[in-house]
């Protein structure tokens, strides 16, 4: 009996772990399936779940009176949101934190602005005008009664080096994993972050929740160097200088046991050391084929992309198995 007990508690590990112990690749829908379906949105999900993801990847911020919901920008996008009159919004619109979730209700998100650059990386995207802002719980609730198995990866969206901008890191953290609490879905979900603020947080508070620790080191952006001889504030106290600059290394000694790099930075150097330390890694955002490829030629435990169908079609060439589609 102690050793069935043994077991199933080494298994809850490595379902709360992630893929990185010869568990199914992980096919992570960005957004739910951005490149097909108006993103971070019920109905962008639901097509996310007819294709066949394993998890759907999404990003949370909180309105005014404290109601966590699903949006990628701190603020009104204009590129993808029109006003209660219908207009398209000439520039970057309310914060979250300014609104009521009855106020942000009056915004459509389900179509994009012709002619903008996002319109140009997505030109697959179906639009599905009335598409609103949803709330955590509902995403919750519709994608867990679609799908029995749908894993959630769930970022905050906080921002050390704007503070005000949103919810305090903590804040949100704590009200993600208790959204997560009450659906019963904490064993079927991680919370990933840049600001590994809430990442402390929770593995100070919620230890049962999965954590994964996002980087980027590219294109501009950096959140693991240390700025001026300071550390990174994206770090949560951690200083890159203190573990060789290694992105691997540093999610190790914050605890971490998932790290999701942006693809352009994970080198094979980088890879090892990740392995080495036990860390599964699922890179983001990969959304053409040769790029799947090589990064499952590499090993990694799973991807994250805004084409689903496209990433479903590499596996099935390879042998991979495919998570099953919902109703």
């Amino acid at each position: 009996m102690r050793d069935r007990v043994v077991l199933a508690s080494a298994v809850a590990m490595m379902l709360l772990a992630g893929g990185g112990s010869g568990m199914a690749f992980d096919l992570q829908g960005h957004r739910g399936a951005r490149g097909l379906a108006p993103e971070n949105t019920r109905e962008g999900f639901a097509v996310a779940l007819a294709l066949g993801v394993t998890t759907l990847e999404m990003d949370v911020g909180m309105t005014a009176d404290g109601v966590a919901v699903v949006s990628h920008d701190p603020a009104l996008n204009p590129d993808i949101t029109r006003g209660p009159d219908g207009a398209w919004l000439d520039a970057p619109g309310p914060a979250l934190r300014s609104l009521t979730l009855a106020a942000l209700a009056a915004y459509e998100v389900g179509r994009i602005r012709p002619g903008t650059r996002y319109a140009a990386l997505f030109p697959d995207q179906r639009p599905i005008d009335g598409a609103r802002i949803p709330t955590l719980v509902a995403v919750l609730a519709e994608a867990a009664a679609l799908s029995p198995t749908v894993r959630f990866n769930i970022e905050t969206k906080v921002f050390p080096d704007r503070p005000g901008l949103t919810a305090a890191p903590e804040e949100l953290a704590r009200a993600v994993a208790d959204a997560l609490a009450e659906a019963g879905l904490t064993g079927r979900a991680t919370i990933q972050s840049f600001d590994w603020r809430a990442l402390n947080w929770l593995r100070d508070n919620r230890a049962e929740v999965a954590r994964s620790y996002l980087t980027v080191q590219s294109g501009g952006e950096d959140t693991v160097a240390s700025r001026g001889g300071r550390p990174s504030p994206w770090l949560g106290g951690l200083d890159a200088s203190d573990h060789g600059g290694s992105a691997p290394r540093l999610v190790a000694a914050a605890g971490g046991r998932i790290w999701s790099p942006h693809h352009r930075d994970l080198t094979e150097a980088g890879l090892a050391e990740a392995r080495a330390l036990g860390l599964t890694v699922i890179p983001w955002t990969v959304n053409d084929v040769a790029t799947m490829e090589a990064l499952i030629d590499r090993g990694v435990d799973g991807l994250i992309t805004d084409r689903p169908d496209i990433l479903r079609t590499v596996m099935a060439r390879r042998g991979l198995p495919l998570p099953a589609p919902a109703p």
